[in-house]
């Protein structure tokens, strides 16, 4: 995943943030579309920690939560599953290689991607492996599952349609570059980018690619739709609108980093991180800037938004909290390291993680 190549490099990358979507079930980005968007009670004032924990090493995969549990994946090789009220451990999968992918719930099932070049699906209820596929490469990007299907994309270039219950392969489609952007899906269509800069529609029955967009760069950023249009991210520094039909750009607004962030679209606003520190809010028809705000560092981690305010995380160790509307810090939450990572909203709760593998419940 770019997490690694960061480390490397000293850049990040594609984000991944599952939040609670009720029900026993935790949806990518608060839906299907990646909207970001939580309908979940969040704090306007910090209260308090309401726990800890630490998993025994580094975590680039965000948290899920589905009002019992949370789950969080490791560099152990893990994904652990913890009591979202206590924040006692309960469990954990091993697979062979770094977990990045974020989980998704739906109808008692896990699923996630490894490092060791296998998509799982894990039964909840009897904790037991239900099936795993094998694909080329690492998989970073994290799944979306939609009418019985699984759609999730790997570094081998490939997106892949899965059947949930039985890990049957529907369909793969070659994007020609790896994937680390996470898939959004809508009833007709998956739309990815790559690395290789090309941001694709392919349609999510056949297959079949629908239109493709390049911006030349490479995309790390995970797609939101809004049912009219497309929002992403590229190193190219600038964040797109794209007309979700034609393919055609819309709009395109440049910032001094690279976006790596994966954005919210909430009322009128789309809402993201730069590497340039800054978090943006523009408007969703014209890219207008509605406001911005500084952090101390890079903003790698993606957006989310529950109660009308906006969580995101910075590599200056914060995770922030700031009103929708006007992008007003209402209040942020210092860790001991950087966060990359998205945070989610269940039970009145806000849950995070940094890269040294703390996992934060706060109130």
């Amino acid at each position: 995943m770019y997490h690694r190549q960061i480390l490397l490099a000293g850049a990040l990358s594609l984000s991944v943030l599952l939040s609670s979507c009720g029900g026993g079930g935790a949806m990518y980005r608060g839906d299907a579309m990646h909207s970001g968007v939580i309908s979940e009670g969040a704090p306007y004032e910090l209260d308090s920690l309401a726990w800890k924990f630490a998993v025994p090493d580094k975590t680039y995969s965000s948290p899920t939560a589905d009002g019992e549990h949370v789950y969080l994946g490791s560099n152990d090789g893990y994904m652990y599953v913890i009591d979202q009220h206590s924040g006692v451990p309960g469990w954990k999968i091993r697979t062979g290689s770094n977990v990045e992918s974020t989980a998704a719930v739906a109808d008692g099932v896990l699923y996630f991607g490894s490092w060791d070049k296998h998509i799982y699906a894990v039964t909840l209820d009897s904790r037991q492996i239900r099936w795993k596929f094998r694909v080329g490469g690492p998989v970073s990007s994290s799944p979306v599952v939609l009418d019985g299907r699984v759609y999730v994309g790997s570094e081998d270039g490939h997106v892949y349609a899965l059947d949930a219950d039985s890990g049957r392969e529907i369909w793969r489609f070659n994007a020609g570059g790896a994937v680390y952007s996470s898939p959004a899906a809508d009833d007709g269509y998956v739309y990815f980018g790559t690395l290789k800069g090309d941001l694709y529609a392919v349609n999510r029955h056949s297959g079949q690619e629908y239109w493709r967009f390049s911006t030349n760069h490479k995309i790390h950023s995970s797609p939101a739709l809004d049912g009219d249009k497309v929002y992403f991210g590229s190193d190219d520094k600038h964040v797109y609108a794209v007309n979700i039909r034609t393919g055609q750009q819309l709009w395109r607004k440049k910032t001094a980093g690279q976006v790596l962030s994966s954005p919210a679209v909430f009322a009128d606003k789309v809402i993201i991180g730069s590497k340039d520190g800054y978090i943006y809010a523009f408007d969703r028809e014209n890219g207008a800037r509605h406001w911005e705000f500084r952090t101390d560092g890079p903003v790698f981690a993606p957006a989310v938004v529950a109660s009308g305010i906006v969580f995101i995380g910075s590599t200056d160790q914060h995770l922030y909290a700031l009103e929708a509307e006007r992008g007003t810090l209402l209040w942020k939450y210092r860790t001991e390291d950087k966060i990359y990572s998205g945070a989610t909203v269940s039970g009145g709760r806000v849950f995070f993680n940094n890269v040294a593998g703390s996992l934060y419940a706060v109130q």
